[in-house]
């Protein structure tokens, strides 16, 4: 199992902080560096920059939203990215949710799973740089009865398959994600849930289309606290904010995915009152909502034996990348967790 570093957004007022916690996790070893984006900061100009300052870390985008850009613009943004990088770009899509795709997009966030898949497909097409024409319910290129002519990417990618990942959280974009992609990137991901709640769906996607899980990542996101034993519960506490936010606020009361997905991990009456308190405005009571047990199953948070426990617990349930999104209020405090993680890889053998 391999690790990763998530420096969440841009723009946070830790910029600086970043571009050293990614220096720092290409220096360890690290083997990818993702960077976000929602409706603030571009995850496109921040890999640019951190891929310009590092050596041997991939970049990754985690995520790309659909309804921000048209595919042959993705595409283009992917070959520019890896051919800058000399190969060590990763393509993380998703479709972002509706406030966003809606709100901030005026995109019409409807029948996710068929855009989803059109635009994986398009990009697969420019990438191989043959002339690009395409026929489906939700792109046509080019346009009939127009000027439009079909035309190929000039550009040259550093590698002629760039590791394509898509976002999922439900069974079915997770299933569609085995078969159309080379990666999933997991969110609230519990070592005890995910062979239900992920790791079932990718692997009958992967037999759709005739393969197997082998050669395809895994690659959950996973908030990080070290610190000693006797004080999980504080470290855990470190999380109920985002983890409130997630499961109460991102998204609506009828299309929340995070919420689906503590529902299925058997947290269905926590997700409830979670939910409702955060919807109306009671951010500290969403947050003291949170179940313990759901913090900890979904983060590393203890001692670097600990977390290495966890760790082997995370490789055994199928995980090939475990990205961390460490805490901490400083940029060394960052740092050494990023540390500890490499120190808890280690120790759980699986360095």
């Amino acid at each position: 199992m391999q690790l990763g570093i998530n420096l969440g957004y841009w723009g946070a007022g830790m910029d600086a902080d970043n571009l050293a916690v990614a220096q720092e996790a290409d220096r360890l070893g690290y083997a990818v560096c993702w960077a976000a984006e929602a409706y603030g900061s571009d995850a496109a100009t921040v890999l640019t920059w951190v891929a310009a300052q590092t050596r041997r870390i991939d970049v990754g985008s985690a995520i790309f939203q659909i309804p921000a850009r048209q595919p042959a613009m993705t595409a283009m943004t992917a070959a520019t990215l890896d051919s800058l990088s000399q190969g060590r770009f990763r393509l993380g899509l998703g479709v972002s949710g509706p406030q966003v795709s809606e709100g901030w997009y005026g995109v019409k966030f409807d029948k996710p799973l068929a855009r989803t898949r059109e635009y994986v497909e398009i990009i697969r097409k420019a990438m191989t740089r043959e002339r690009l024409s395409y026929d489906g319910d939700h792109w046509t290129l080019p346009l009939p009865g127009g000027p439009g002519k079909p035309i190929k990417l000039t550009v040259h990618p550093q590698r002629e398959h760039i590791p394509l990942y898509i976002a999922a959280i439900g069974p079915k974009n997770l299933e569609q994600t085995g078969e159309i992609a080379d990666g999933a990137l997991l969110i609230f991901p519990s070592a005890d849930h995910l062979e239900d709640t992920a790791v079932k769906h990718l692997r009958a996607g992967r037999e759709k289309a005739g393969k197997t899980l082998d050669g395809f990542d895994i690659c959950p996101t996973v908030p990080l606290a070290v610190g000693d034993d006797k004080d999980v519960s504080t470290l855990a506490d470190t999380f109920r904010p985002y983890t409130a936010l997630y499961v109460g606020g991102m998204g609506s009361r009828k299309q929340n995915f995070y919420n689906q997905l503590a529902q299925r991990m058997g947290y269905e009456r926590e997700a409830a009152e979670i939910q409702d308190k955060y919807l109306a405005g009671d951010k500290q009571g969403a947050a003291a909502a949170v179940p313990h047990d759901l913090i900890d199953r979904t983060t590393l948070v203890g001692s670097v034996d600990r977390i290495a426990d966890r760790m082997k617990a995370y490789a055994a349930a199928g995980v090939t990348t475990l990205t961390l999104a460490p805490a901490g209020f400083t940029l060394d405090e960052r740092l050494a967790s990023l540390r500890a993680g490499t120190e808890a890889l280690e120790r759980a053998g699986l360095a």
